[in-house]
């Protein structure tokens, strides 16, 4: 609670200090008193330190005091006469009184917490929206089943015995500033005395349990210090064993943890739990859940009419609020699900996508059968009305890996779930295969910088078979499988130039280049990849195909840094054979710059060619739909497009689905210009 005194100029400290003299401090300061002085906002270009600014303005207050009265106020950080406030606009500045003092949300009765509280006036505001001060006013009770150090039933109960929250602080800001009108302020505080009225609380009206005694300690001690403690029950009792309420008519109100601060696996299976409590035990009643996590207030199973958007500090949350009668009972989402496929599989949309895939699915049949391919796509948005990639993995059971590609902003939402539910409907009977092993993943265009994360943690493995070799896939964790399905003819192309070599992969992914390469016959392998979680899982391809030995290495670090690490150690002609299949981009914490393959491809392919034989051969591939190789890299190698011969059958319908080249030096040793540029650290076109 700021009170502006004024706005000044600060375009240097001692400009700022003559502005806050001119300020007439005698009149909001005892001249021997104390005073603080707090920094916040923009800094202007002069102010490397919060802390300078604050004593600037302290010896302007000090002065001026000093030369109209003769003595001088002193600091005093945590309880002052005075706590000025400077917010800065760069070298602009607005000078004010603090007069709330200790933040308003801090009501003077929680000093005993539990992990994650919620601040007091959060929760009041929870439950002012969720309509408890009409409940209250119209008798009904107030329960928090998962109640912490009980901040929500002391909230509750304030509200109900018309208690103002700031009645239990020691103090206010504004109360020993000159300004401070004391009899106005002790009028003030007597008439919200006597608004308290104790006697609306009988009866236990406000109750709360947690499974916590240590919580339940707490909410005793809270309730103690708000003058509450015989007003109020707490009682430790775990959510399961919660029982139906006496009570007709009230406001049941929970805040449960929702992994960020409080981490648990069994989270969903939690809030399943108190969905069915808050039914079952509390009919007639409204109910309101607060959490952080939509996707876990999904699992409540109950039908919200109602949602609100609140922040717990920097933390967006959502509040939920339930009639608790039939209306909040949510069909079982299977069942729907089911029903809503039933009705989208008879439609012409449905029936035409089916007989495409139905064809295309003839065709590679007979054609995997031929090449003994057992992972193959069965469709990419050959309809682009159905905008999917259609994936069929064999294991020990048949698999669908499906990615819908994200649709433009321009197409109606409706429109997508529709053409979704029809192809969904129809991929089961066409390919034969379960709606319990169809995985669906959407494949949007990634913003600038931005880096696809973990998506799940089942951690659930299935082999399947490549040519002879074997390899994990996994369909739940992450956005890709961990088997590139366009660059099998790629993969193999590498094993059967590897007999006898020396063989580098970078940015190797789940090292299933490498198994071919090994297997293949090369002498020695390298593999290198930033995620600890894909060289794991390359290393356990190779296991699985009994080809670990020592002479084949894996390496976490940044593809980009370690290359150029080695080849500044002089290390040349290491390896005979040299993969590198790179992202379109990468920008990761743990990398000192970003990566962009069209722009950046040039000074990778010079960087690897350090540590290539003169008779070695790099195999260069990528993703990117647009890519153009650097019309300058010809110059120093013999290049040989062989794109059209690495793109499978299975993904002739796009033939832009990747690049592949293979390099070779023009002349033995190191490109002219490559290492200048491997001493800048920084990429082509950016040189000095």
């Amino acid at each position: 609670m700021l009170l502006t005194l004024s706005e000044v100029d600060a375009p240097d400290p001692d400009q700022m200090y003559r502005a806050l003299l001119e300020l007439p401090w005698e009149t909001h300061l005892q001249a021997d008193g104390t005073l603080a002085v707090d920094v916040v906002g923009e800094p202007p270009r002069w102010l490397r330190n919060s802390q300078f600014a604050a004593v600037r303005a302290k010896d302007a207050i000090v002065d001026r005091l000093r030369e109209r009265s003769g003595t001088r106020p002193s600091v005093d950080t945590a309880a002052p006469d005075l706590r000025v406030s400077l917010r800065f606009a760069r070298e602009r500045v607005t000078v004010g009184l603090d007069l709330s003092g200790e933040p308003l949300h801090r009501r003077g009765y929680r000093q005993s917490g539990v992990e994650a509280p919620l601040k007091e006036n959060l929760a009041a505001a929870l439950l002012l929206r969720a309509g408890w001060r009409d409940i209250a006013m119209a008798g009904g009770c107030f329960y928090d089943p998962m109640c912490g150090s009980g901040t929500l039933v002391i909230e509750a109960a304030l509200l109900a015995a018309n208690i103002a929250p700031g009645l239990l602080r020691r103090r206010f800001g504004f109360e020993r500033w000159l300004g401070h009108d004391a009899p106005l302020w002790r009028e003030l505080r007597t008439a919200a005395e006597g608004e308290r009225d104790l006697a609306l609380l009988e009866g236990g009206r406000c109750a709360g349990s947690d499974r916590d005694q240590t919580a339940i300690r707490a909410c005793l001690a809270n309730a103690n210090r708000a003058g509450l403690g015989e007003h109020l029950v707490f009682e430790r009792r775990d959510l399961s064993n919660l029982s139906a309420t006496p009570h007709a008519h009230g406001l049941v109100l929970a805040n449960p943890p929702y992994g960020v601060r409080i981490g648990a696996p069994e989270l969903e299976a939690l809030y399943s739990l108190l969905g069915e409590k808050l039914l079952r035990c509390f009919p007639g009643w409204e109910g309101a859940v607060f959490t952080g996590e939509p996707a876990l207030g999904r699992a409540l199973r109950l039908r919200a009419y109602r949602t609100h958007t609140f922040f717990n500090g920097p933390l967006e949350g959502r509040l939920l609020r339930f009639h608790l009668d039939e209306s909040a009972v949510e069909p079982d989402p299977d069942q729907v699900r089911a029903a809503r496929l039933d009705a989208a599989r008879v439609r012409p949309g449905a029936v035409m996508f089916g007989n495409r895939l139905r064809k295309n699915l003839a065709h590679l049949e007979k054609w995997a059968r031929r090449q003994d391919v057992t992972c193959y796509r069965v469709y990419d948005a050959d309809m682009p009305e159905y905008a999917f990639a259609v994936d069929l993995y064999h294991s020990d059971e048949r698999w669908v890996y499906v990615q819908e590609y994200a649709a433009p902003d321009s197409i109606a939402q409706d429109a997508v779930r529709a053409r979704r539910d029809e192809a969904l409907a129809t991929m089961p009977g066409v390919l034969g295969v379960p709606i319990e092993r169809m995985v669906l993943r959407l494949r949007r265009r990634q913003k600038e910088g931005e880096q696809y994360e973990k998506l799940d943690t089942e951690g659930r493995f299935h082999v399947v078979r490549e040519a002879p070799y074997r390899f994990l896939v996994n369909f739940t964790d992450y956005l890709d499988t961990g088997l590139f399905l366009d660059h099998r003819l790629t993969r193999s192309r590498i094993g059967g130039m590897s007999r006898g070599k020396r063989y580098l992969n970078l940015f190797a992914y789940t090292g299933t280049a490498t198994v071919h390469a090994v297997g293949g016959g090369a002498d020695a392998s390298t593999t290198v990849d930033m995620s600890r979680t894909y060289l794991d899982w390359a290393v356990r391809n190779l296991d699985l195909n009994g080809l670990r030995a020592p002479n084949h290495e894996f390496v976490q670090a940044d593809c980009l840094a370690w290359l150029e690490v080695q080849a500044r150690a002089m290390r040349p002609s290491q390896y005979d054979l040299i993969f590198i299949d790179p992202p379109t981009h990468s920008r990761s914490k743990r990398m000192d710059r970003e990566f962009d393959v069209q722009r950046d491809h040039r000074g990778l392919l010079e960087t690897a060619s350090r540590l290539l034989a003169p008779d070695g051969v790099i195999v260069f591939s990528n993703n990117y739909q647009r890519f153009r190789l650097d019309p300058a890299i010809p110059a120093g190698f013999e290049v040989d497009d062989i794109t059209r011969s690495t793109i499978p059958e299975d993904f002739a319908r796009n033939p832009r689905i990747h690049v592949c080249f293979m390099l070779r030096h023009k002349t033995p040793g190191v490109l002219a210009g490559a290492e200048d540029r491997l001493d800048t650290g920084l990429p082509p076109g950016r040189q000095p």
